[in-house]
C-alpha cells in the first residue's frame, strides 16, 4: 500500500480510530498494529507475508535461545550465527541470486559454458532489505547484551512489521523501538499535530518535487547521447533533488505517522545538502542505514582504531557492501566505491570532517568558505547520482562521456526549468528551518503562533499538491 494512494487515505484514519478509541489496552493495540501492518504489506502481494513472518519467527526464536543459553557463549555464537546466516540467505536468494548467476554465466561464457538453466524468475519483496536489517540488529543486540530478549511474540512481530517504516525505513534498532511496544502509550495531541505537519511536508517533497523531477529525468535520461553536456549535468541535479525528496519524504511521512500512534522513530535525514564535506553528508543522509553499517560492520572490522591504511580498507569494505545493499547492480557497487574513495581522500589529507553543528547557526547566510564547501559537496554527490540512476555500467560510462564531449547548451534545456525553481524553494525553506526536526516545525514566535498564519501556509501547501503533482511514482527505495 502506497502512502500516496487513496487506499492509505482510508486505511490510516480507520487504524487510528480503532487504536485510540476501541483497542485501548497496550496488548490489543500491539495486536492491531500487527494486523494492520500485515494488511498494509500484503496489499502489494500476499505471498510477501510468508517471508516477513518467517524472518520475524526465526529472529524471535533466536532471542529466546540466546537467553536460554545464557553463560554458554559458544552455543550463543552458534544461535546468533545461524539466524544471521538464515536471514542473509533469504535476502541473498530474493535479491542477489540472479545477479550472481548472471555474472557467473558471463564469466563462464568466455569459455563457451552457460548457466541459463539455473536462473529463476524471482519477484523482489518490497522492503526486504529494511526489515531484514532490523531483524538482524535485534539478534546481534541480544547477543551483545544491549537488551534482553522479548518473550511477547506480538510485541516482536509488531516491531519487525510496524507499517509506517516497514518498507523504506528508518531501519529501527530494537533498543529504541521495541521498548515502546512494551509500555503503555498515551495520546499526545501536540505530538500528533506535529506528526501530521511532518507528514504534510513529506507529501510536498514526494508529490510536488520528487514526482515532477522524475517525469523530466525519466523522459530524457535514456536519450543522453543526444543531449548537451550541461543538460546532462542538470538532469543529474534534478535526480539529486528527486531521490532526496522521494526518500526523505517517505521518512517524514513514516516518522510523522508513527507519532500519531505515540511512537518516536529515529531521525533519518538531517538536511544533508547543507553538508560541508562528504563525511558530514553521510552523517546526515539515511542516518539509520549509515549508523547500522557503522555499528555492525565497520566497528567489528576495527573501525578507526586501526592504522590509517586499515581504516581505509574498512571503509572500502563497508561501502562495497552498502552499494550491494542498495541494488544488485554493478552501478551501485561503483557508487559505493566512489564514496569510499572520497572518504579515503578526506581521511588521508586530514581534512576537517568532524562537523556536527548546524551550518551558519544563528546567521541567515553562510560565509564564503561554507558556501564553497557545500557547493563542492553537492557537486560530488550529483556525480555519484549518475552512477545510481544508470541502469548499467555501459550507460553510466556513456553518460559521463556525453556530458564532457557533447555540445554544451541548446534550447531543449528550458524544458523542466520550473522544477529547479521548486528545488530552490525547497532548499530555501529547509535552510531557514535547518535547526528544526522538519521544515514545518513552527518556531515559537508571534508570527507562527497565529492560527491565521498557519492555515494560510496549509492552504498554500494543499494548492501546491493539488495543482503541481506530477505523474504518480513509486517510492524509489521500495526496490531496495
Amino acid at each position: 500500500m502506497l502512502f500516496n494512494s487513496l487506499e492509505f487515505l482510508a486505511f490510516l484514519p480507520i487504524v487510528f480510530l480503532l487504536y485510540w478509541f476501541v483497542f485501548r489496552e497496550r496488548r490489543w493495540q500491539n495486536m492491531l498494529i500487527v494486523v494492520a501492518s500485515y494488511i498494509f504489506y500484503g496489499w502489494w502481494d500476499w505471498r510477501f507475508l510468508f517471508l516477513i513472518a518467517l524472518t520475524s519467527l526465526c529472529s524471535y526464536g533466536s532471542g529466546l535461545l540466546l537467553e536460554h543459553y545464557e553463560g554458554q557463549r559458544r552455543k550463543q555464537k552458534w544461535v546468533s550465527a545461524a539466524n544471521i546466516i538464515l536471514n542473509l540467505s533469504i535476502l541473498g536468494v530474493f535479491k542477489y541470486y540472479n545477479f550472481f548467476v548472471e555474472n557467473l554465466d558471463a564469466l563462464l561464457g568466455a569459455f563457451g559454458w552457460h548457466l541459463d538453466w539455473v536462473t529463476m524468475n524471482i519477484v523482489l519483496p518490497v522492503g526486504i532489505s529494511f526489515y531484514t536489517f532490523q531483524a538482524l540488529s535485534y539478534t546481534i543486540d541480544v547477543y551483545q547484551k544491549k537488551l534482553p530478549a522479548t518473550h511477547d511474540p506480538v510485541e516482536f512481530f509488531a516491531y519487525i512489521s510496524f507499517f509506517p517504516q516497514l518498507v523504506a525505513g528508518p531501519i529501527e534498532r530494537a533498543t529504541n523501538l521495541l521498548p515502546q511496544f512494551q509500555r503503555k502509550r498515551q495520546f499526545d495531541y501536540a505530538k500528533a499535530v506535529d506528526g501530521m505537519r511532518q507528514m504534510l511536508w513529506g507529501f510536498v517533497k514526494k508529490l510536488v518535487i520528487a514526482d515532477n523531477c522524475a517525469t523530466v529525468v525519466n523522459d530524457y535520461w535514456g536519450h543522453y547521447a543526444d543531449l548537451p553536456g550541461l543538460m546532462l549535468f542538470l538532469l543529474g541535479v534534478l535526480f539529486t533533488f528527486q531521490i532526496y525528496c522521494d526518500f526523505s519524504g517517505y521518512s517524514d511521512i513514516a516518522i510523522g505517522c508513527a507519532r500519531l500512534f505515540g511512537f518516536n522513530l529515529m531521525r533519518n535525514f538531517n538536511y544533508p545538502y547543507f553538508s560541508r564535506s562528504i563525511p558530514e553528508f553521510w552523517r546526515r543522509w539515511h542516518i539509520s542505514l549509515t549508523t547500522w553499517f557503522r555499528d555492525y560492520v565497520y566497528f567489528p572490522l576495527g573501525g578507526s582504531r586501526c592504522d590509517k591504511w586499515k581504516v581505509i580498507r574498512n571503509v572500502y569494505i563497508v561501502w562495497a557492501i552498502s552499494g550491494l545493499w542498495h541494488a544488485a547492480n554493478w552501478t551501485y557497487v561503483c557508487w559505493g566505491l566512489y564514496h569510499a574513495t572520497l572518504l579515503a581522500i578526506y581521511n588521508i589529507f586530514g581534512i576537517n570532517t568532524k562537523y556536527k553543528n548546524v551550518v551558519a547557526y544563528g546567521h541567515y547566510f553562510p560565509n564564503i568558505k561554507e558556501m564553497l564547501q557545500m557547493a563542492l559537496t553537492f557537486f560530488l554527490v550529483v556525480i555519484s547520482r549518475i552512477f545510481s540512476r544508470s541502469e548499467s555500467m555501459t550507460q553510466a560510462v556513456g553518460y559521463f562521456s556525453a556530458m564532457v564531449s557533447n555540445k554544451f547548451f541548446d534550447a531543449s534545456m528550458l524544458y523542466g526549468i520550473k522544477y529547479f525553481f521548486f528545488g530552490l524553494i525547497l532548499l530555501l525553506i529547509e535552510w531557514l528551518q535547518r535547526d528544526k526536526q522538519h521544515a514545518l516545525q513552527f518556531p515559537n514566535n508571534r508570527l507562527f503562533s497565529k492560527k491565521a498564519t498557519k492555515w494560510a501556509l496549509y492552504i498554500i501547501i494543499y494548492l501546491l499538491i493539488l495543482f503541481n503533482t506530477g505523474k504518480p511514482q513509486s517510492f524509489i527505495y521500495f526496490q531496495f
